[in-house]
């Protein structure tokens, strides 16, 4: 649609707070900014927004879509189990309408709390794609590679074939997504990292999670995950390097402007996983805010992470750090990392936003808005959210029908805890 939102109170994607502003947006993206616009044509509709903030929309730039199908199935147990002794060995017995239902009920929630991109990394990323599209908001999925015998091919080839199916599609973007430096080999990493190349597309994997992972490839290669990535060219492509927990100062030195760090920290507090050294680093490197799974983080709200970033870093006598902007600029930075045109509230840009309601129990009285949105705001605060100039959430409620969402997916949970767990070829 064509609409006209008048009387904005803007917050860009540095934090700085702009009132009395008027946004045309046609075909899906802000054609005009500035006070006092008029309906260019009678098809424009007019929103008031005098009682809103309007912000660009958040990026996720680490999740696992499908595994909101795992959600809850896995609690109270150690990393090492939780990967070897639950997760995997359910995974390898997991269908496509799994994470076709998974994956829509995970989009569902991005949507509701603000999220119209994010970065995926699973397999069968057609379904994830197929998931994204129906609910409206933009996917960049990698899709997974272990190879675990060396042959690439007949997991990359699927990546490949997805990725010529939708290489115009303005909502879908596809990388390759090798696991991690600790399952993939040396000449894998090389292998696929040529791969995107050759592809024109950046690489999604993970690195560094845990001291164990950081201390295994010591004694294995002599080198820290970072520089065996560096080695294989993982960071002369775009390189999304998920979590990056316990990078190393000289792990910085490899790094640089098109390599991009998610951090989801309820996940390394659920299970266990340490403060790890990114706190130390955080100002140096693209450091973004990524969600992980349902079944590690339990939701998908990218305020929850970016929250407890803050809050742990500020924990250890460093109150004044952390400041607000830098928080919020967290949460918009991942939209750097993706092709689709969003995080900027100017002409030109896509027209992915969120209005903001901060006239409520939770938040009000209203002095700062950036103090509202990061450490007392939740979905509730958030009226509308639109995804290429399309309502995705209006009026605190999605735009669809989330009962064929709720029954589908409490039908595979049943499904998979009567198939029960598989014998993984994954170990950590």
């Amino acid at each position: 649609m064509n609409l006209l939102l008048q009387s904005c109170n803007l917050i860009d994607h540095t934090g700085l707070v702009t009132a009395g502003q008027d946004l045309l947006i046609r075909e899906g993206r802000i054609a005009a900014r500035g006070p006092g616009l008029t309906p260019p044509d009678p098809d424009t509709a007019v929103l008031d927004c005098s009682t809103l903030f309007l912000s660009p929309s958040f990026a996720v730039l680490h999740a696992h879509s499908p595994m909101h199908i795992l959600r809850g199935l896995a609690e109270d147990v150690s990393i090492d189990d939780w990967f070897n002794r639950e997760i995997w060995p359910y995974e390898s017995k997991i269908l496509p309408e799994d994470i076709y239902w998974g994956a829509r009920l995970c989009c569902a929630e991005l949507a509701d709390h603000g999220v119209t991109a994010f970065a995926d990394h699973y397999f069968h990323g057609e379904e994830i794609a197929r998931a994204a599209g129906e609910t409206g908001i933009r996917a960049d999925i990698a899709g997974t590679v272990f190879a675990f015998d060396g042959d690439i091919r007949p997991e990359l080839d699927p990546v490949l074939a997805l990725m010529d199916r939708y290489r115009d599609d303005p909502m879908v973007s596809i990388r390759i997504g090798p696991h991690s430096p600790y399952i993939c080999s040396p000449a894998v990493l090389r292998s696929l990292v040529e791969a995107a190349r050759s592809a024109g597309c950046g690489i999604h994997l993970h690195m560094a999670e845990t001291r164990a992972q950081v201390e295994q490839s010591l004694q294995a290669h002599g080198k820290t995950p970072f520089a065996v990535a560096a080695e294989a060219g993982c960071f002369s492509v775009p390189c999304i390097a998920a979590h990056s927990l316990w990078i190393r100062e000289e792990d910085l030195t490899y790094l640089n402007e098109d390599t991009y760090i998610p951090v989801s920290p309820k996940t390394y507090l659920k299970l266990g996983m340490g403060r790890g050294e990114i706190w130390e680093r955080w100002q140096r490197v693209n450091l973004c805010i990524g969600t992980d799974g349902a079944a590690s983080s339990n939701t998908v709200d990218p305020l929850e992470q970016a929250r407890l970033f803050a809050l742990l870093g500020k924990w250890e006598d460093r109150a004044e750090d952390y400041t607000l902007r830098e928080v919020w600029q967290l949460l918009m930075r991942g939209h750097e990392a993706l092709p689709f045109g969003t995080g900027r509230l100017e002409p030109g840009a896509a027209a992915d936003l969120i209005f903001w309601d901060l006239d409520t129990v939770q938040t009000a009285p209203l002095y700062n808005p950036l103090a509202a949105i990061l450490y007392s705001a939740d979905s509730r605060n958030i009226r509308h959210v639109m995804a290429a100039g399309a309502f995705v959430k209006r009026d605190g409620r999605l735009c669809l029908d989330t009962a064929p969402l709720l029954q589908n997916a409490a039908r595979c949970a049943r499904e998979i805890s009567v198939r029960g767990k598989g014998v993984s070829r994954l170990y950590l």
